[in-house]
């Protein structure tokens, strides 16, 4: 159902409204003055925009002067949600139960959501999760699933409301229906070096995520050497907006901040990382991808009155997980959308980069390692570009572990000429000390929407 078609417990009014004496170039200027816009003023330039009435130019010019001068979370909002109902938003009958849904910054190897969907299913929770691709050092949850053969990521509008509700999760593409102004604006940040903005990494993050229609909805915000946001405080600025914005268009929105120098897990690539999300699935997996899930899954319990505290909701999720149930969801999600899980999915063949040194992993460059693998073809170095789902890397050391000189650090899948080509690159990643690194924790930091803003 989409949001003309049934009255919804949240559906806002559209206003339109006529502001004769203002102009783009008005706009522009007010906030090249680092002046607020108001909600009048920012609903007049993006219906405009999407009407093509004000011109790219005009608002590449705009967003270089959000760049600059920022936005308050009220103006964020109203960014947020002009840019939301330029499309549909998913809508679901009062009695159908709670819609949530989880999202990442991204990073390297980051395969929670394959975990965390169906996880949160077997907990009577709906998760109509949309999802990107991955581009740069960045892997995409739609690649990830497409090495499942037949498995696919351009559900209709019909076919994610009927799978919901069926199912109990799906993970899918966005359609062109919903914020197609993100969509338009995008394109323009790509080609105008606007893309860093706070405000407008958030307008377009939630733009998307809240025309699902949620309830609640969890952030994941990564920091660090494999993460967009390469500083804590960055990292830490963005999990407050979105979070802020969230809960200012009636969505329960929590954020966590998490740790990316490092890839998450083991495993990165496509087919390596689905492998992966399997076991953890079966109650087995790396113990930071079962942290980061039991702690995400929890928010959402919480938030949904399914437990009472995380202690309790941990509690209940890691049942799930240890008893197979979590995977027969992903199982029959995976079906659902004409995935065969029991097929073979190719993987590369494998060489090993060994320690040249004794001493201690002092740091991991995850973003060098993403790097690597988009030079072996498993990822984008633009839009467009084709995927190899059967190469990946294997991290046979974490930061802080003890090791000795001959030792296994790396598993490349790769034909031998490419792996070759990038072993520099991959050993170049991994610093080795004298003596351990200061530890860094997993989570961070959790910052709750429905809190007064930091003065």
């Amino acid at each position: 159902m989409l949001y003309d078609d049934l009255p919804k417990r949240r559906r806002r009014s559209s206003p339109q409204p006529i502001l004769p004496t203002v102009n783009a170039a008005h706009i522009i200027a007010r906030k090249r003055d680092g002046l607020p816009l108001t909600d009048e003023e920012i609903t007049w330039f993006l219906d405009g925009f999407v009407r093509q009435e004000v011109a790219d130019y005009q608002m590449s010019a705009l967003a270089m002067a959000i760049l600059l001068r920022g936005m308050d979370d009220r103006e964020t909002a109203t960014l947020t949600r002009r840019m939301l109902e330029s499309g549909v938003t998913l809508s679901w009958p009062e009695s159908a139960g709670c819609y949530v849904d989880k999202h990442s910054t991204g990073g390297v190897g980051d395969k929670i959501s394959l975990v965390l969907a169906p996880l949160l299913a077997c907990c009577e929770l709906r998760v109509p999760m949309i999802s990107g691709r991955g581009l740069g050092a960045t892997g995409g949850t739609l690649d990830k699933l497409e090495s499942i053969p037949g498995f696919r990521t351009d559900l209709s509008l019909e076919e994610i409301r009927r799978l919901t509700d069926t199912v109990g999760c799906v993970i899918t593409g966005a359609s062109e229906e919903l914020a197609p102004a993100d969509r338009k604006l995008y394109a323009l940040r790509d080609v105008t070096a606007t893309v860093e903005s706070i405000p407008l990494i958030t307008a377009s993050i939630m733009s998307k995520k809240l025309a699902e229609g949620l309830d609640a909805l969890v952030l994941d915000v990564k920091h660090g050497s494999g993460a967009f946001m390469k500083t804590l405080e960055d990292a830490r600025r963005l999990a407050r907006s979105l979070a802020s914005v969230g809960a200012r268009m009636g969505v329960k929105t929590t954020a966590l901040v998490s740790d990316m120098n490092q890839p998450t897990g083991r495993m990165a690539g496509n087919a390596v990382e689905v492998n992966e999300a399997l076991e953890t699935l079966a109650g087995a997996g790396p113990e930071d991808v079962r942290e980061l899930t039991l702690a995400l899954g929890a928010e959402l319990l919480v938030a949904a009155n399914r437990a009472q505290s995380r202690d309790e909701a941990r509690t209940r999720l890691s049942a799930e997980l240890d008893s197979g149930n979590a995977l027969q969801k992903f199982r029959q999600m995976v079906h659902a959308q004409g995935g065969n899980l029991d097929a073979p999915r190719p993987v590369a063949p494998q060489s090993v980069i060994l320690a040249e040194q004794s001493g201690y992993v002092a740091a991991i460059d995850a973003g060098r390692l993403g790097a690597a693998i988009v030079e072996l073809g498993g990822g984008r170095k633009k839009v467009g570009d084709m995927v190899d789902h059967s190469v990946g890397l294997e991290m046979r050391v974490r930061r802080g572990d003890a090791i000795e000189a001959g030792q296994p650090l790396v598993r490349i899948f790769a034909k031998p000429a490419d792996a070759e080509g990038i072993r520099a690159a991959v050993r170049q990643a991994i610093a080795i000390g004298d003596s351990p690194p200061q530890p860094l924790p997993l989570i961070v930091e959790r910052i709750d929407g429905a809190d007064p803003p930091i003065a």
